[in-house]
């Protein structure tokens, strides 16, 4: 980050330059002569870093006070990962005597940055506002003029311009008690005078906290577009002689590859490609009694063939599988591989380290359990049973698929394994490998979904698939930008191959339509499950959340280009999302007030990026009402005229602060680009 970066990003000159790290300013623990508070980003008092993306913009804040009157300033010190200083300057957010500071900064390398802020005694800011009160009332002016000499002596050995030096010397003469008032006043309100001294003034009694950790990732742990298929659905088929179906391959999916591109993901997201075990395998709906044509589900890994380290043979070898990622690199997508730390019966994990599960009193071991749910065809694996010799492995398979080109894992059921396991496994990879990402995949109570994402996981999944009125987006969304911003990054999947949404099961394409605008738009990570772009929606039980005849458990061939199908709003979102970085972010964000609580309106800026956002929840009829925009939030007056583009459709109006929209089932959402005049 240049000091020109830092000077754009916190709309307050950098000062000074980067320039090589020098030990800090001795500090003592608890207030210092200039306290600072409250300081964020900071997760668990610094014990974790706080997290960013490369150029992301990100907030810096504290409370800074001190006693009396006099003014205070505050700095932001960034150290990057090369040990290079960068100082911002900080600015109080208002003057209600709150004493919020704050600066935005753009991080633009990779690695662990820390930050401090130092508070300091700004003399040049009590001068000034006493030098104006003073000569508003007449009084001292012989002394004011010599207190503002003396604080320009102070100064001018900090400048390494001769300009700033001439132009500082002149201001000093012209600070003369013989001029009248108003000559005094235009001097010392002079906005270079302001700059330099804001720059280079002095600085007394600095008093810097303890430095806290950023972690700087690369962009997709923020943003991303993701989708999830199974390879063995696409092309495979019955073979009515035999009885027998014959799997898709990684070979048959490059077509498959070229149309998620097409949509415009970032991400492809594959179930396990394992061996699937032969004992208790689920069949058709997850029941017992499977039959020689049931595949099994993919999580209940490993048999015979092998286990994590192997892939499935009806889907290929390592060589089939090396080309589909190279066809998904040259498209312009990652590919992503769950990661599930669990075993069937037959894996060889079973015979070779036993002491790896738990055994039940009778001597069995114990299958995954949810009750009333049983997983027969699952074995846990017990993470406090020679926890080093699992360790180890799971780093060797993790870095075996990373050689096949995997730097993305989306992980299953992380809340069901111990966290001293992940902080382990996370804080190794941020060190050696801190370019692959991790996603959690813990539908489960925020305090372990947060611990997660505190000790390193780059992205988790979370309770959007259960928001679905204002009132509950509204509350969660305000939690995940003000309250776990520093640390928690949402991905919202619209559908998983285990949640079938309530709000879907009706069938009606507008609520599929609703829900992805809301999943593309909300959050800078979203993602889709296959069968959904073409509204699948058949539940397993009319109060079941799963799908009916899950793929979990069978080959779901489709037809992708069927007729009617959400794949150009798909391609549309994704397109708008990859040209607008307002939407590839979280941290500036803000809902605006509707008179129908059955629409919903929230913007997001990003620099000079503005996007507001105005959809219906109710996929059955037409609604109408008016939406209340806060334009000083998006830098704006009350009074002012703003052009809106619907990046959706093209279409252009003129808004104010209030204004009335009408939204429909076939066109229930506008994606507006605010420019202002």
């Amino acid at each position: 980050m240049s000091a020109k970066t830092a000077q754009k990003a916190s709309g307050k000159q950098a000062q000074p330059r980067s320039r090589a790290a020098k030990p800090a300013p001795a500090r003592t623990p608890g207030f210092g002569r200039i306290p600072v508070t409250g300081i964020s980003p900071v997760v668990e008092e610094g014990d974790y870093p706080a997290k960013a993306v490369v150029d992301e913009l990100i907030p810096i804040r504290a409370t800074v006070f001190r006693e009396g009157h006099d003014a205070v300033n505050a700095t932001v010190v960034l150290v990057n990962p090369r040990g290079r200083e960068i100082r911002v300057g900080m600015h109080a957010v208002e003057p209600w005597g709150l004493d919020p500071w704050e600066a935005w900064v753009r991080l633009d390398k990779e690695g662990l940055w820390h930050f401090r802020i130092e508070g300091w005694s700004d003399p040049w800011a009590t001068w000034h506002h006493n030098a104006i009160a003073k000569l508003d009332a007449g009084q001292d002016l012989q002394l004011v003029c010599l207190e503002g000499q003396h604080l320009i002596e102070r100064t001018l050995p900090n400048l390494k311009r001769q300009a700033d030096a001439k132009a500082l010397k002149s201001f000093s003469a012209a600070l003369d008690p013989a001029k009248n008032v108003e000559e005094l006043e235009k001097t010392i309100n002079d906005p270079r005078l302001a700059s330099i001294m804001g720059q280079f003034g002095p600085r007394d009694l600095v008093s810097p906290t303890k430095s806290y950790p950023i972690q700087v990732e690369r962009k997709r742990a923020l943003y991303a577009s993701w989708y999830e298929f199974f390879p063995r659905s696409v092309g495979a088929w019955f073979d009515e002689s035999t009885g027998r179906w014959h799997s898709g391959t990684f070979d048959g999916c490059h077509q498959r590859l070229e149309e998620i591109a097409q949509m415009g993901f970032d991400v492809v997201y594959l179930p396990p490609i394992h061996p699937i075990g032969h004992s208790f395998r689920k069949g058709k709906n997850n029941t017992l009694n499977a039959g020689p044509a049931d595949p099994g589900s993919p999580w209940a890994i490993g048999n015979e063939d092998g286990g994590h380290d192997a892939v499935n043979p009806d889907l290929g070898d390592f060589d089939s599988f090396d080309r589909f990622v190279e066809k998904a690199k040259s498209l312009g997508m990652e590919v992503a591989l769950d990661f599930a730390l669990q075993c069937s019966p037959d894996h060889p994990w079973v015979k070779e380290h036993p002491e790896w599960f738990t055994t039940r009193v009778d001597g069995t071991i114990a299958y995954a359990e949810n009750p009333p749910k049983k997983y027969q065809d699952i074995y846990p694996i017990n993470f406090d049973n020679d926890p080093d010799g699992i360790f180890k492995e799971v780093v060797r398979i993790l870095e075996l698929w990373m050689a096949h080109g995997v730097k993305i894992f989306r992980v299953d059921n992380p809340h069901t394994k111990a966290l001293s396991f992940w902080s382990r496994l996370m804080t190794l990879f941020r060190k050696k490998h801190p370019e692959v990402i991790f996603f959690a995949e813990a539908f489960t109570r925020p305090a372990m979904m947060h611990s997660l994402a505190k000790l390193g996981f780059q992205q988790s999944y979370t309770y959007f698939v259960w928001r679905e009125h204002q009132w509950d987006i509204q509350q969660y969304m305000t939690e995940l930008t003000t309250q776990t911003d520093s640390f928690f990054r949402p991905n919202f999947f619209v559908n998983t191959p285990d949640i079938n949404p309530f709000y879907l099961h009706s069938g009606n394409q507008a609520a599929f339509a609703i829900r992805a605008i809301l999943a593309a738009t909300l959050s800078p990570a979203w993602g889709v499950y296959s069968g959904f772009e073409l509204f699948e929606h058949e539940p397993l039980g009319p109060d079941r959340e799963e799908y009916l005849n899950s793929e979990k458990y069978e080959y779901r061939p489709r037809d992708y280009n069927a007729q009617p199908n959400l794949n150009v709003l798909i391609g549309k979102l994704n397109a708008i999302r990859k040209h607008h970085p307002a939407l590839q972010q979280l941290r500036q964000f803000r809902f605006h007030n509707t008179t129908n609580e059955r629409i919903l309106a929230y913007s997001k800026v990003d620099g000079d990026d503005c996007i507001l956002v105005v959809c219906s929840l109710n996929p059955e009829y037409t609604e109408e009402g008016q939406v209340n925009v806060d334009l000083p939030s998006l830098g704006m007056g009350w009074d002012d005229v703003y052009q809106v583009e619907d990046r959706l459709t093209g279409n252009l109006f003129h808004w104010g602060a209030n204004n009335f929209v009408r939204l429909t089932p076939d066109k229930p959402a506008h994606i507006f680009r605010v420019t202002k005049n």
